[in-house]
């Protein structure tokens, strides 16, 4: 069984940062990684955020240049840093892995299936 554990949410001011982490057990069966971090707001649809999929790494247009995501397979823990925050990022964030086993499959958002619970994050201006 594939669990999730986000960390790091917080409250902070415009501009600045947070670093979230993920924790994901009982992942190591899958050789190919796939994962990928989502935010939601109340009252709005959950949107992909980053996706790093064996290096390769995807993020939504308007965090391009401020996230970062990026995966420590050691420790088995996914990372999103979030620098230049803005009142517009503030959302719960949830981290999510695919179970993909082939290579020549694609890997998107729509592809995740374990989740974590999430982490609130806070941008006061």
């Amino acid at each position: 069984e594939v669990d999730l554990a986000e960390s790091g949410g917080g409250s902070v001011q415009a501009g600045g940062s947070l670093r979230l982490s993920c924790l994901i057990s009982g992942y190591r069966a899958y050789s190919r990684k796939c994962v990928a971090w989502f935010r939601q707001v109340p009252g709005e649809g959950r949107e992909g955020v980053a996706l790093f999929d064996n290096d390769e790494v995807k993020y939504k247009d308007d965090v391009k240049g401020r996230f970062t995501i990026s995966l420590d397979r050691g420790s088995s823990t996914l990372y999103l840093q979030m620098n230049s925050l803005k009142p517009e990022d503030a959302a719960t964030y949830s981290c999510a892995a695919a179970a993909i086993t082939s290579w020549s499959a694609a890997c998107t958002y729509s592809d995740m299936i374990f989740w974590g619970k999430g982490t609130l994050v806070t941008v006061s201006s």
